[in-house]
């Protein structure tokens, strides 16, 4: 086992501070990852709160990870020392059952491990995340990270990237598609660049006109005032596909009537009940509500692969270790443009 610092948690209203814990000795499919840069999600924060009742203290979080391989364990054949590497929300699976042979690891039958505040598969213990040194993770589920990729910026690309880059390929998004992305944060500016990237016409859909700006520097043709509505009327029936990544319960009947025929929009934000969907609006149009939660392995590495060739990459701001507290605080007030990445070199501070 080895000693590892990182920030954490010892209750839901305790501020991150100091911590240290050890880490697993490596197994031999095992790989040991010295972590150059952790991103911060909004998750790290509602689970570091116990906003979804199930946080289990200590807890370090961090799952949108960047680093370089310090060991391998004697079964494996993918990586070396010294690779630069990637970990996102997951470190483990079954890999039996269908969904972990189709690649969608998320999906595990008998439960995904995640990265932090889950349960090893051997031993029980509690999992702790990237706010830290270093960390030890199954092969299987870390990814190359490309030599174009500037790993200073490719963290937000492990969650907010692969959560939006899921549903854009399954729905087979591309040219000649026309897409609307809901909510201009972390999560929206991502779906806004991978889906022009990918050949599509991006509409960002959005409550606030100052958006529209930024919105157009990352890709969007246009941008679309939900609290206009004759613009909205104006707009009705033309998508056929809509990223919605409101992070809060709210009204998806509006969104819902921009949908063209067989049009689908895809919930990746809200983790909680919506308000009523009218049936009729699904009717109308053959339409149709999805959602879609972080993706396998197989397109994780694909997304990197991507953002590589298309040099693609989240916006974000560098923070030390020693600022994660105040780093919390903006993000709960919509105060970053759009991801906090921490530079793990101040932790030795």
């Amino acid at each position: 086992m080895t000693k590892a610092i990182g920030y954490g948690v010892t209750s839901a209203t305790a501020p991150l501070a100091p911590i240290t814990f050890e880490r697993r000795a490596l197994r031999p499919d095992d790989v040991a990852i010295d972590i150059a840069y952790c991103g911060v999600c909004h998750s790290d924060a509602h689970q570091a709160h116990n906003d979804w009742g199930n946080t289990v203290y200590p807890c370090v979080p961090g799952h949108e990870i960047v680093g370089h391989v310090t060991a391998i364990g004697s079964s494996v054949k993918k990586f070396k020392v010294g690779d630069t590497v990637a970990v996102g929300c997951l470190v483990d699976s079954c890999m039996e059952c269908a969904a972990c042979h189709d690649g969608y690891e998320q999906g595990c039958e008998k439960g995904p491990v995640a990265t932090y505040n889950g349960k090893d598969r051997h031993t029980g213990e509690i999992t702790y995340g990237g706010y830290s040194n270093h960390i030890v993770v199954r092969d299987h589920f870390v990814c190359r990270v490309p030599e174009k990729l500037d790993i200073r910026y490719a963290a937000p690309l492990l969650c907010a990237g692969i959560t939006c880059w899921t549903p854009l390929r399954q729905w087979n998004v591309g040219k000649g598609s026309k897409v609307g992305v809901v909510g201009l944060g972390g999560l929206g500016h991502m779906g806004v660049k991978l889906a022009a990237a990918l050949g599509a016409e991006v509409t960002m859909i959005t409550t606030t006109a100052s958006k529209g700006e930024d919105a157009r520097k990352l890709g969007a043709r246009h941008v679309l005032l939900s609290t206009d509505q004759k613009a909205m009327a104006a707009a009705m029936n033309s998508f056929d596909f809509i990223l919605n990544t409101i992070p809060v319960k709210h009204n998806a009947n509006p969104y819902l009537m921009l949908l063209g025929r067989k049009g689908v929009m895809v919930i990746v934000g809200a983790l909680e009940p919506l308000e009523p969907i009218h049936g009729g609006l699904l009717m109308r149009n053959t339409r149709a509500v999805a959602g879609s939660a972080i993706g396998g392995l197989p397109d994780t590495q694909e997304l990197l692969d991507f953002c590589a060739e298309h040099n693609i990459l989240p916006e974000c701001e560098m923070i030390s270790m020693q600022d994660i507290n105040k780093a919390y605080e903006r993000m709960e007030h919509n105060d970053v443009k759009y991801r906090f990445v921490i530079d793990m070199a101040s932790l030795k501070a």
